[in-house]
């Protein structure tokens, strides 16, 4: 799995010119699932998102978490975030999950983070969607589950 996060002041998602969903301050989560993966990471994942602490404390140093500043989060399915562009100039998106089985796993990640979290909106699985935000800092950072045992051994 590959999640973009971006720190935001507001975030509306529209679905065929109506808004569908809208958070305030909070995070926009893009989430992209890789063929052959399973669901072993997504507590993991869950857990890291809504914990990041990418907002400023008192001292303007990055403490706290989205629950810490009662922000919203916005979950986004997003699978060219697997793109590869590696060849020629047309990006290929063969090591994305097959749609089916990618929707069933963004119901999960959804799921599991209204578990987590309250304040937790979504878009639609494989819906065009235009998303409007007003980023903050900009704050972005990006995770791919396949590097946990890669970092965690630092």
């Amino acid at each position: 799995m590959r999640a973009v996060i971006q720190r935001v002041k507001s975030a509306k998602l529209s679905i065929d010119g109506k808004l569908y969903s809208e958070i305030d301050k909070g995070i926009v989560v893009f989430i992209g699932f890789k063929e052959g993966e399973g669901e072993e990471k997504l507590d993991w994942l869950v857990n890291k998102i809504c914990g990041l602490r990418i907002f400023e404390d008192e001292n303007e140093k990055m403490n706290l978490s989205v629950k810490d500043v009662e922000g919203g989060i916005m979950l986004v399915s997003n699978f060219t975030l697997f793109g590869e562009c590696y060849n020629g100039f047309r990006p290929s998106f063969i090591a994305a999950m097959n749609p089916k089985q990618a929707s069933e796993m963004f119901d999960k990640f959804i799921l599991k983070t209204k578990a987590k979290f309250d304040n937790t909106v979504s878009g639609v699985f494989g819906a065009d969607m235009q998303i409007q935000q007003h980023n903050d800092g900009p704050i972005t950072v990006f995770i791919d589950t396949d590097l946990i045992e890669k970092e965690t051994r630092r």
